[in-house]
């Protein structure tokens, strides 16, 4: 009996939970009787000279307001650089050259839970006879869309290493992000979100797939991995923010600056995490009180930078100044152009503006910090093969320790060279070598 009670309770300690949820209707009004139409539409990106008009009527009409001295972007977007912004979009910016760009790659949508889905799908031209493509799902977050993968896209699906991997790349619009419908009920969060890009996998035909993501991705994608981890055949993220504290979290925390070895932190791990109520809660503060607003009222801020394209431009590329370097903060031009195009830039927000979902994907903040921080996704660990790229500048830094309180099977943690938050568009070279490096240790064709 005392023989049987050891194997029984090792048997339990090594059994793996998976995270479970339920189909959803997300559509409007009740969900109709009856098979779901599993139909896949080719769609493109569309304007007209009305939109772009109107466009244009509202830049011209914006009232300028004056920033402070001497205050750079530590109040915010300067207006100073905001009236050069604005003036490149209504003067030089192209967006029909912009929606020629973004249809180079072929879009899709197909309707899952009675919202239609949107997605980019790039396959391959040159596979080499005898070889496959690996399917690889890339998920952005806020305020990024679909766009941020532009410049990541060839480097994996043409590659020019021939002993790289060759990937067959899925990027979709978070519901209620971009080209996606927006859920027209109460609680879409994450797990709803990362149970529909899985159906969205099965219903392209890949039963096993690789899965990427940073910001909302890196916790849509983690979801994933928890809901079907026989599916997920490896999770890869650019964004590991801390998870619940552990006694190992808690001790570090107390001791690490003290004993940074004992705990394998880095010179950059503990310039990042100490002093820690300067480093973990003052920055946090500092830095998140738009989180605050969309998760509790989202709708009401919304409503103006709806209305306005200098608003909306301005409430989000200064999160790609301060996200991208926090040092940013201190130019006059928060150093976007340092390491992103305003073409670029204006490409994002005008998914955005075209498409009328700011206020929707604001929401997404609502629905997944309203019912607390104690759901059944964040107790639960992740089993696949993980690979975490630390960028140097990412908002939330978690050292290695910390990581794998949350991700059990982590193959490897890249401190990356340089980057931050939207390490993609920012970094797609680094980026793209450390997902070549993961996928080919998962792929048993290099040793970890």
């Amino acid at each position: 009996m005392g023989l049987g009670a050891v194997v029984a309770l090792v048997f339990l300690k090594k059994k793996k939970s998976v995270l479970k949820t339920q189909d959803g209707w997300w559509g409007v009004g009740a969900c109709p009787q009856g098979p779901e139409d599993d139909s896949i539409r080719p769609f493109k990106v569309e304007t007209t000279p009305k939109e772009i008009e109107d466009l244009h009527r509202r830049l011209d009409q914006t009232r300028s307001f004056p920033s402070l001295e001497d205050s750079q972007f530590n109040y915010g977007f300067n207006s100073k650089y905001l009236e050069k912004v604005v003036s490149y979009w209504r003067n030089a910016f192209n967006w029909q050259k912009q929606v020629d760009k973004l249809n180079r790659y072929p879009h899709f949508k197909t309707k899952i839970e009675g919202i239609d889905i949107h997605y980019v799908h790039v396959k391959p031209k040159n596979l080499a006879e005898g070889t496959r493509a690996l399917p690889l799902m890339m998920i952005h977050g806020w305020p990024g869309s679909f766009y941020e993968f532009y410049g990541i896209i060839p480097l994996l699906t043409e590659p020019s290493n021939p002993d790289d991997i060759t990937f067959e790349v899925i990027c979709p619009s978070i519901p209620g992000y971009g080209f996606s419908e927006a859920p027209h009920k109460k609680g879409f969060d994450g797990v709803c979100a990362a149970h529909i890009f899985n159906k969205l996998m099965k219903r392209l035909g890949f039963n096993q797939y690789y899965v990427q993501g940073g910001d909302w991705g890196s916790l849509i994608s983690t979801n994933m991995a928890q809901l079907d981890p026989n599916a997920v055949k490896g999770l890869h993220i650019n964004f590991a923010p801390p998870g619940q504290a552990g006694l190992r979290m808690m001790l570090s925390i107390f001791f690490g600056r003290r004993f940074p070895k004992l705990f394998g932190f880095t010179e950059h791990d503990v310039k990042r995490l100490f002093p820690t109520m300067e480093k973990l809660v003052i920055d946090s503060i500092r830095e998140s009180g738009y989180m605050h607003i969309q998760s509790t009222k989202p709708d009401t801020a919304g409503r103006g930078l709806n209305d306005s394209p200098v608003g909306l431009a301005a409430y989000i590329l200064e999160k790609f100044s301060t996200w991208t370097d926090p040092e940013f903060k201190k130019l006059e031009d928060g150093g976007l152009e340092r390491k992103f195009s305003l073409e670029d830039l204006l490409t994002n927000v005008m998914i955005y503006w075209t498409s009328g979902c700011i206020i929707s994907s604001m929401r997404f903040y609502k629905e997944n910090f309203s019912k607390g921080l104690n759901q059944p996704h964040a107790k639960l660990p992740v089993y696949v093969p993980t690979a975490v790229a630390s960028f140097p500048n990412e908002v939330m830094h978690s050292p290695k320790l910390w990581v794998t309180q949350k991700y059990h099977n982590l193959k490897t943690y890249t401190p990356m060279a340089r980057g931050g938050h939207f390490a993609a568009m920012e970094e797609p070279q680094l980026l793209a070598e450390d997902v070549q490096n993961f996928v080919k240790i998962v792929e048993k064709r290099k040793k970890k």
